[in-house]
């Protein structure tokens, strides 16, 4: 027999980092090799992302994960026992077709994304390899660029902020352990800043600093100046990336901006982003319009696209059919992966396969409710996305993910590739002038 053939499959309950429950997959192959694998969980969702599935039960506020954990070591164990882990695509599209719904909503995508992902671990297990190297090949070299959340808002901060991400990136770093260097001294600052205006309460469900902001664009004035506190010059060498997640607060081109007492309709809202990048360093926005809003999405994208990233996440949901969809109406240029909006790591990589084809960039991205499971720092690096989004400086579900990286990094020496300034291209970002002010 094969000895990459599945012996065993067993799901357990376990908690991620907001104290709720989710599903643990373990695959146990023939020679012995094993795999394990924790699903993660969103609070900003789109409506077209696969099924997280919970019980309807009172347990946990109706959160828990018994009946997926049950699919795993029930239907699921039955169908794959036998099958080859190192067969990604064939072991997947037995989970999709035993599933056999779009969403996932008989199984559960975090029954099904448990055990897809639990199977690659054994698979790379069992023939000595990293994951990123299982998955990639030796030319799996290149470190991503990290988007790290300096202030949380939105649904990751109880709606504090309409904003939900205020991020930094590192195009001017020279390497992976650098890029992280600079972000941990921007954190820092960020947070020494606050502390001195006596607006410091804590940190939100992504680690960053709870916002304490009288306006939305008064975030990204401190951010600015945390970034120049840090030694640092805003644009040049540490430069400004935002998920808006209008989604959030936003529905049939309308738009609430809670903070501010006001209602934007989609080009107004367009314009207001548009004045942003004109005065901060900004390279990159994440859905600056709602899902149901792609027609204005492609506006932006028009007015925009040229200078930065503009992120599709609740527009596309990591799949590929919404992926072309969004292309040819010319919304959006970088596709977000997060494998759990899917359930299947095939489904996630046909989705980062169809973005490269019209031309997208790609970022693989952690969820807010997070685990110690490391295994989208190796999907970033094994399938070159270029950047990877986990979350701030902060609590060990997301340094978990910043320290595998770095150990990533030592491990390929001066064979590591650092994706930096080449993920913006020619747009490079250049520093501002005003600095931001």
């Amino acid at each position: 027999m094969n000895g990459r053939a599945i012996r065993s499959v067993h799901a357990r309950r376990v908690w991620d980092s907001r104290g709720r429950p989710t599903v643990e997959a373990e695959v146990s192959l023939q020679d012995d090799s094993i795999g394990r694998a924790i699903v993660p969980a969103g609070a900003s969702r789109g409506t077209r992302e696969a099924l997280d599935l919970r019980d309807s039960t009172a347990r946990f506020g109706g959160l828990d994960v018994l009946g997926a954990v049950g699919n795993v070591n029930g239907e699921i164990a039955r169908v794959v026992i036998g099958c080859a882990a190192d067969d990604q695509a064939g072991l997947d599209q037995r989970l999709i077709d035993l599933d056999a719904t779009p969403a996932k909503t008989r199984l559960g995508a975090n029954a099904t994304l448990a055990v897809s992902m639990a199977a690659a671990h054994a698979a790379a297990a069992s023939l000595h390899l990293p994951l990123y190297r299982y998955l990639g090949g030796p030319d799996a070299t290149m470190l991503p660029l990290p988007q790290i959340q300096i202030f949380g808002g939105g649904a990751h901060a109880g709606r504090r902020i309409d904003i939900q991400d205020f991020m930094v990136v590192c195009p001017g770093a020279r390497d992976f352990g650098q890029a992280i260097e600079w972000s941990a001294e921007v954190y820092r600052c960020a947070g020494v800043l606050m502390q001195q205006r006596g607006s410091r309460f804590g940190v939100a469900d992504e680690g960053g600093w709870w916002p304490d902001f009288a306006t939305n664009e008064q975030a990204l004035e401190t951010l600015v100046t945390a970034i120049e506190r840090a030694g640092f010059v805003p644009g040049g060498q540490v430069a400004i990336a935002l998920d808006v997640a209008a989604s959030e607060f936003g529905r049939q081109g309308r738009y609430t901006l809670a903070l501010e007492s006001r209602q934007l309709d989609s080009d107004a809202l367009i314009e207001l982003l548009l004045r942003w990048i004109d005065r901060y360093p900004i390279v990159s926005i994440e859905d600056p319009l709602a899902e149901d809003d792609a027609q204005a999405f492609a506006r932006f994208t028009q007015a925009a696209g040229h200078r930065l990233q503009i992120v599709g996440d609740d527009l596309l949901v990591s799949h590929a059919p919404l992926v072309r969809q969004a292309a040819a109406i010319g919304a959006a240029n970088t596709v977000l992966l997060k494998p759990n909006q899917r359930g299947t790591l095939t489904e996630t990589l046909r989705a980062w396969q169809a973005a490269q084809s019209v031309g997208y960039a790609g970022i693989v991205s952690a969820r807010s409710g997070e685990t110690e499971d490391t295994t989208i720092v190796h999907l970033a690096i094994g399938w070159q996305a270029g950047q990877i989004k986990v979350g701030a400086f902060a609590r060990g579900e997301r340094m978990a993910k910043w320290n595998e990286a770095l150990r990533i990094e030592e491990r390929l020496g001066g064979r590591a590739r650092f994706a930096g300034a080449a993920v913006f291209g020619c747009n490079r970002p250049k520093a501002p002038a005003s600095a931001g002010r």
